[in-house]
């Protein structure tokens, strides 16, 4: 490992980054609104949900992001969405961003925007301008774990890392927070995740890599198989340190690899703090005939009810794994299969199943368990996350607006 992780690291672990998390009343209680800004003007880039209802601050993001500027700052509340509220929910999240531009002495197009919460009611933009005006004074240089709070929807605890490495120009930093609990799902999910570096980083670059990156993490996990309509990650370069990142280089391998950690332990925090989620399950998918194959496979089994049901009650159902596995439309031969939890074969080639059900019980009784599914047709591979259902997550769910 080429990197370090900062203890109680946070975005505001990286050199010139500022954050706050305030409550300022969209929600009855929890802290609701998070500013991060930039010392410096910012390369930026991200990737955004995949669902065709897109919410009005993601799409004027997403807009800021492909035009290729600068950006200093980053607006969040939860507790709204600013989801399907037409002209009315643009307005709102462009007044937002004006209104924060203009006491910050900056553009519109330096700030982005983002919200999280119930979808179809309108920004109470009193609350959230007032709450603006609150939340300046606050900024710090210690900020980021407030701002990690401040995101929070149905989520149990704040996300927030950080990692130091040491590139040949010097030593880099990236932080981070993030949010996610349930609508989790590839393609993004109801995650949010920020992410800042000290490095220099064209934005080109920076964009291929954090596209990589999302692949292999956040786009690799599932709760409850549903999507939402806020759903971004964005990374922001400020330069602050001057050690310039070229693409090509061994520096670029090293910090992709740092992000990329930094990203699955966000994306691992996300599916173990799952609305009503008791485990954490990393499914492993190896002996595939191409990478399309096992990725189809494990997002078959991590998004299936009746596989997480069973992990909840430590029920070795090793048949919903193969069933899942043989809906998913991938090419595999389903005799061949080997399936394991943990270091316990629970079957074996040619359906042989004599394992034994009260240590396998033992084995999923555990908080943190390993499936194996290995094809035993090739050389793909491929890591996915997810967790069990329990009761309560349709109770979270059921509830959710009241």
């Amino acid at each position: 490992m080429m990197f370090s992780y900062i203890p109680n690291g946070s975005i505001t672990s990286v050199q010139g980054i500022k954050a706050a998390g305030i409550h300022c009343g969209l929600k009855r209680k929890r802290k609701d609104l998070a500013l991060i800004l930039s010392d410096y003007p910012c390369t930026v880039a991200g990737t955004f949900t995949l669902n065709k209802v897109q919410a009005a601050p993601l799409q004027i993001s997403k807009e800021i992001i492909k035009a290729g500027g600068k950006v200093r700052a980053v607006l969040i509340n939860s507790g709204n969405a600013n989801a399907c509220t037409g002209e009315q929910g643009i307005n709102d999240a462009k007044l937002s961003q004006e209104y924060l531009a203009g006491k910050l002495k900056l553009s519109p197009e330096e700030v982005i925007v983002s919200s999280t919460g119930v979808i179809g009611e309108y920004l109470p933009m009193n609350v959230l301008l007032s709450g603006i005006d609150s939340i300046l004074p606050k900024l710090s240089y210690s900020g980021g774990y407030d701002a990690a709070k401040a995101i929070m929807t149905t989520d149990l605890v704040p996300k927030s890392l950080a990692v130091k490495l040491e590139l040949s120009g010097g030593e880099i930093t990236i932080g981070g927070i993030a949010k996610g609990s349930g609508m989790i799902m590839p393609d993004m999910a109801t995650m949010l995740a920020f992410i800042a570096t000290d490095a220099l980083v064209d934005s080109k670059l920076l964009q291929k890599i954090i596209s990589k990156t999302v692949n292999n993490s956040f786009n690799k996990i599932s709760v409850d198989g549903d999507t939402s309509t806020n759903d971004m990650v964005v990374i922001l370069a400020n330069g602050a340190t001057k050690v310039k990142i070229e693409e090509g280089t061994e520096d670029e391998i090293k910090f992709t690899e740092a992000l990329q950690a930094l990203a699955i332990d966000f994306a691992k925090a996300i599916v173990k703090d799952g609305e009503g989620a008791t485990k954490l399950i990393t499914l492993n998918v190896t002996g595939g005939k191409t990478q399309e194959d096992v990725d189809k496979i494990a997002k078959a089994i991590v998004n299936s009810p009746l596989v997480k049901t069973a992990i909840y009650g430590n029920d070795a159902n090793w048949g919903r794994i193969i069933a899942a596995a043989g809906r998913s439309g991938a090419d595999f031969n389903p005799g061949k299969v080997e399936i394991k939890f943990n270091d316990l074969v629970i079957l074996k080639s040619n359906y042989v199943h004599n394992f034994d059900e009260r240590k396998a019980s033992e084995v999923l009784s555990n908080p943190e368990i390993t499936i194996t599914v290995d094809l035993k047709d090739g050389n793909a591979k491929t890591t996915w996350w997810t967790c069990d259902f329990s009761e309560e997550y349709i109770r979270i769910n059921a509830l959710y607006r009241t």
